[in-house]
């Protein structure tokens, strides 16, 4: 199969370093800066540039949000009929809603995809073949998404390392990650706001590095995740809004017992999501 990946920082980087470790399939690689196609081929990342997007068999972009919809819609009549087209873009239904009948139209199997993983620095300098190893892959398809793609994806996915394929509507999707991966992301940048912040040397230890992790992101990249997923992220910060309101109140009341029970429902919630994380693997 030759792959085609759009976009070479972090994430797409990591898919041409996966697909070459670990599978036989042609690699080639495009973005803006040519000195980084020409990089990725010396270190083997990939076989040579993308020339032409109808030579391909699988294209897959990993670019920023408005540049793949764009993308999309400015190249849908150059792929081949027949050829898999999917993003990996962190909203999907503002994705589907530009391109899913656009590519259906032109015959292209068009799938809208998520992985679950990441890192804190970006760029292709941090791309790593084992990124996505033991990580979820999710799908979105639509009633316009050919019954061909998933599956071809799915095990395309699992050939380098996904431990999990996991298919949601996009606006399910966009519902959840909501409060998965956007969520933490918000509380983790306000949290680090506090102006004790600046006194913590020799204070800090495990909680506060799992805390403010994700603290150090790319701003114009999340912002614009966040604007794409407004409502359902809106929705999850009411739900957070209240259950620290709540908190304060007890806190307030010095009320010892309300605590004790708001922190053990908080503990086993965690408990009962990592049993039945464990439980899916097995």
């Amino acid at each position: 199969m030759k792959i085609g990946i759009i976009g070479l920082g972090l994430m797409g980087g990591s898919f041409c370093r996966a697909f070459k470790a670990y599978t036989g399939h042609q690699v080639l690689g495009a973005t803006r800066n040519p000195a980084t196609v020409a990089f990725a081929r010396s270190v083997d990342a990939i076989d040579g540039p993308v020339e032409r997007l109808a030579e391909l068999d699988l294209c897959l972009v990993a670019l920023p949000p408005e540049e793949t919809a764009s993308f999309l819609e400015d190249h849908a009549g150059e792929f081949r009929k027949g050829a898999v087209v999917i993003d990996i873009c962190g909203v999907k239904q503002m994705i589907v809603d530009r391109a899913d009948r656009l590519y259906h139209d032109a015959g292209v199997r068009f799938l809208g995809c998520h992985p679950m993983a990441g890192k804190e620095n970006a760029g292709f300098a941090n791309s790593d073949a084992n990124l996505y190893r033991g990580a979820s892959f999710i799908m979105t398809p639509t009633a316009l998404t050919d019954p061909s793609a998933p599956p071809l994806v799915a095990g395309l996915m699992e050939e380098i390392g996904f431990a999990r394929i996991v298919e949601a509507s996009p606006a399910g999707h966009d519902r959840i990650i909501a409060y998965t991966s956007q969520l933490a992301h918000v509380v983790s940048s306000a949290y680090m706001k506090s102006p004790t912040g600046g006194e913590i040397l020799g204070f800090s230890a495990g909680s506060f590095q799992d805390m403010t992790r994700v603290a150090k992101l790319d701003p114009e990249l999340w912002a614009t995740l966040f604007l794409h997923n407004r409502e359902p992220l809106l929705g999850e910060i009411d739900v957070l809004l209240d259950n620290l309101t709540q908190f304060r109140n007890l806190l307030s009341k010095k009320d010892w017992n309300g605590m004790v029970e708001s922190l053990d429902t908080g503990r086993k919630l965690r408990e009962d999501v990592l049993r039945r994380q464990l439980g899916d693997r097995n």
